[in-house]
């Protein structure tokens, strides 16, 4: 009884999370395009961000229809709906490991050639990145989708086959290779993201540092620029970490019993999402612009 109506309550707060995360993802995609079509380009950061955008509408239709239709239904009926869904979170996390490779090359100052190379075509690279990801998805989620279908095949077969114990073994084989090939194509992005955001940031502390030895007005706004850039940084990469360990034990199905907790721990994987999404909004100036532009017409109505 306990668990039916915890089970409940977080999934609200799972539904509150999905309206959440698709009213940011919609802000984002509608301010930047609206931009896109007016002024006939886009500048790098916004096009991750608006391709991010993107990908999370999709994410979260895809893992309520999915979460949803499985949970009332106990069939494979709905399992394309998780095929999408892994397919615009591995997306995502590529996404957002360019994110944090273009903040990297422009702001740090390495002389070494390939670097200074990277750093002045860093912005032409960016369409051809993206595309690069999205193919990337593709292939990885070929293997995921010909897993569940090759799946689904040895559970109808086991009512019919007399050999039960060799498809076991098949099938347990295929849980290994399933689960290797979803962890790595997650890992690898993830390195990247951190990688990058740790450079980044041990880039910015060293400069901090130097700053610090000057005692000029001038140098206090910068100060205290790179103080809350190295603060947003620090909280990107432990929400981004949090999300990428909560998503590995999700795939793993380790720790507790996913059955009785499903609802909290899909709340929990959520919650991280849109305080993700609510910081990359904040650091866009021109979301920013946007955000207090739409509080002002409420309050004003």
């Amino acid at each position: 009884m306990i668990t039916s109506q915890l089970s409940i309550f977080f999934m609200i707060i799972y539904m509150l999370e999905f309206l959440t995360i698709t009213g940011q993802s919609s802000l984002i995609v509608v301010a930047l395009g609206r931009e896109w079509v007016q002024a006939r380009r886009l500048p790098p950061v916004d096009m991750i961000l608006t391709s991010l955008g993107i990908c999370r509408f999709f994410q979260l239709w895809s893992s309520m229809l999915y979460n949803f239709g499985s949970h009332f239904h106990s069939n494979y009926n709905f399992w394309y709906f998780g095929i999408v869904w892994e397919f615009t979170n591995i997306l995502s996390f590529w996404l957002t490991s360019l994110l944090a490779v273009f903040y990297c090359v422009k702001v740090s100052f390495f002389s070494h050639p390939i670097f200074l190379w990277l750093k002045w075509r860093i912005v032409r690279l960016v369409p051809r990145l993206l595309l690069g990801s999205l193919l990337i998805s593709c292939v990885s989620i070929i293997f995921s989708a010909t897993s569940y279908y090759i799946n689904i095949q040895f559970i109808s077969m086991k009512h019919f086959s007399r050999n039960s114990t060799m498809l076991e073994r098949l099938e347990a084989f295929l849980w290994d290779f399933s689960t290797l090939q979803k962890v790595l194509v997650l890992v690898i992005p993830f390195l990247l993201f951190l990688a990058s955001t740790v450079l980044l940031m041990a880039l910015l502390s060293r400069r901090l540092k130097q700053m610090k030895g000057l005692h000029t007005g001038h140098s206090n706004s910068s100060l205290e620029a790179h103080s809350a850039a190295l603060r947003s940084l620090a909280i990107f990469l432990t929400l981004f970490t949090f999300y990428f360990l909560t998503v590995l034990l999700s795939i793993l199905d380790v720790l507790f019993n996913k059955e009785s907790w499903f609802w909290a721990w899909e709340a929990i994987i959520y919650a991280l999402v849109s305080i993700h999404s609510t910081l990359l909004m904040l650091s866009s100036a021109k979301l920013k612009r946007v955000l207090k532009a739409r509080c002002w017409s409420l309050e004003a109505a």
